[in-house]
């Protein structure tokens, strides 16, 4: 056991970790259960969701690291996407083999059906939870995870 200990500020974060993780797991098996009926996965949705509020047109590899994962696996899932008529390839004027990807009017409807499940779901579980509270919770995850980004990039 190492004779280090956690700061009061670096058990606090550790204690935030865990439960960030324990809420992203809940996230995942609360998604899937909201869209399974639309033929989506959480995974699916979040790509689509990523896809659609981009500025413009993006590579997988761009929405990997938007996303902060590994870019073959949102590549197998934007291919299964791409054979169902969700997302196409466009040629990118800046890269001959990293492709663009965007939805089609099929995936738009999509996105946006799963959207019309997802805003009373949300309101429900956002009930009782101030908006200056989750501004707080949204400040210190964005911070944490530009650290993370640093780190990474060093």
């Amino acid at each position: 056991m190492t004779n280090e200990q956690w700061t009061e500020t670096g058990g606090a974060v550790t204690a935030l970790i865990l439960e960030v993780f324990r809420l992203s797991g809940r996230l995942q098996l609360a998604g899937d259960r909201l869209v399974a009926e639309l033929g989506l996965t959480s995974a699916r949705w979040q790509i689509l969701g990523t896809i659609a509020y981009a500025e413009r047109p993006e590579s997988v590899a761009w929405h990997a690291r938007t996303m902060g994962v590994h870019r073959q696996g949102i590549q197998r899932i934007v291919n299964e996407l791409e054979k169902e008529g969700i997302v196409e390839f466009r040629p990118n004027p800046h890269h001959k083999r990293a492709h663009l990807v965007v939805l089609t009017s099929k995936g738009q409807k999509l996105f946006e059906a799963a959207i019309a499940l997802q805003i009373p779901w949300v309101n429900d579980l956002s009930k009782g939870i101030s908006p200056d509270d989750i501004a707080t919770t949204q400040q210190v995850i964005s911070l944490l995870k530009t650290r993370l980004q640093e780190d990474s990039n060093s």
